[in-house]
C-alpha cells in the first residue's frame, strides 16, 4: 500500500555504509514509501544502538518505528565513481543523458541513479517533472535536501504509482540492481510510459566495471547487463523497439522506444 510520510529531521548515518560518511542534516521534506504506514517521523541518531522514533505531539499518536528495521544496502560505490570521474566518464554520462532526448515538457524518471547522475540531469536538462526512484532512504534524503522540487519514491521500480505518469523518459541507471526479470520491468514500464517514451539502460563504465562491482557488492548487484539479443527478444513481447545499442568494455548504452 502506498503511503506518504514526512521527516522532521533525518540524518544520513555513517553506519549505513561500510565507508563512513560525515553526519549531514537533511531539511524537512516529504516523499513516498509504499512499505510504511502514514506517519510523521522526528528522529536523531546518536549511536549505532537500535533507535526508535515517534510522531510530534501535533500529529497524534502513531506506532513507534524501530530504525533497526531499516536495512540499507551499500550504494556508496555509485557515488565513488562520480567523485573519481575522469573526462571519459563525464563524457559517458553526457552520452547517457543525451540518449534520453529530454524535452522541457517531459516527465522524467530515474531509477537507482547516483547522486552525481541526478545532479547532471538537473543541471543540464529542462523538464516538467523529475521523479527519482531508489531502494535507499539515505540516497533519496540527500537528493531531496538539494532539490526540493524533485519527487522521490522509495521502493521497487515495478510498483511506481501511476499518479506521476505518463513518463516520457526513463533512465534505468543501474539495471543490474533490480531483482526482476526484464519482462517484468518492461511490462511495468509499458503501463506508465507515454507513446514514444525513451527507456535508457546504461553503465558509464561498462561490463568490465560491472563485474568488479558484482564481486564486491553481491547483495546490490544481482544481475548482468542484457545483451542485444535479449533486449530484442523482450521488445518483441512488449511494446518497445530497440533503437540504439552500444556494448563496449568501458561503456554500455541501450535505448528502447515505447511503441504503444
Amino acid at each position: 500500500m502506498t503511503s506518504i510520510f514526512s521527516l522532521s529531521s533525518l540524518l544520513c548515518l555513517p553506519s549505513l555504509y561500510n565507508n563512513p560518511t560525515p553526519y549531514k542534516q537533511v531539511s524537512s521534506f516529504a516523499f513516498v514509501n509504499h512499505r510504511l504506514p502514514l506517519l510523521s517521523l522526528k528522529s536523531t541518531f546518536t549511536s549505532s544502538k537500535p533507535t526508535t522514533c515517534a510522531a510530534t505531539p501535533s500529529e497524534g499518536a502513531v506506532s513507534v518505528i524501530n530504525f533497526e528495521d531499516f536495512v540499507e544496502k551499500d550504494w556508496s560505490f555509485l557515488d565513488a565513481d562520480d567523485a573519481n570521474a575522469d573526462e571519459v566518464y563525464k563524457q559517458n554520462i553526457g552520452r547517457i543523458i543525451s540518449a534520453g532526448k529530454v524535452g522541457e515538457d517531459a516527465k522524467v524518471m530515474i531509477s537507482t541513479g547516483s547522486e552525481g547522475f541526478v545532479d547532471q540531469v538537473v543541471d543540464t536538462c529542462s523538464y516538467k517533472q523529475l521523479l527519482v526512484v531508489h531502494d535507499s532512504l539515505f540516497v533519496l534524503a540527500c537528493i531531496k535536501e538539494k532539490y526540493d522540487k524533485v519527487k522521490c519514491w522509495q521502493g521497487e521500480l515495478i510498483f511506481v504509482p501511476e499518479k506521476w505518469a505518463p513518463f516520457d523518459v526513463v533512465f534505468l541507471y543501474f539495471l543490474p540492481a533490480l531483482p526482476f526479470e526484464l519482462d517484468q520491468v518492461f511490462g511495468a514500464l509499458s503501463k506508465v510510459c507515454s507513446p514514444g517514451a525513451r527507456i535508457v539502460i546504461s553503465h558509464p563504465k561498462g561490463r568490465e566495471k560491472l563485474e568488479q562491482q558484482k564481486s564486491e557488492y553481491p547483495d546490490v548487484v544481482v544481475a548482468d547487463l542484457p545483451d542485444k539479443s535479449t533486449l530484442e527478444s523482450v521488445a518483441t513481447n512488449q511494446p518497445f523497439t530497440l533503437v540504439d545499442f552500444v556494448d563496449q568494455s568501458g561503456f554500455y548504452l541501450a535505448v528502447l522506444e515505447h511503441t504503444k
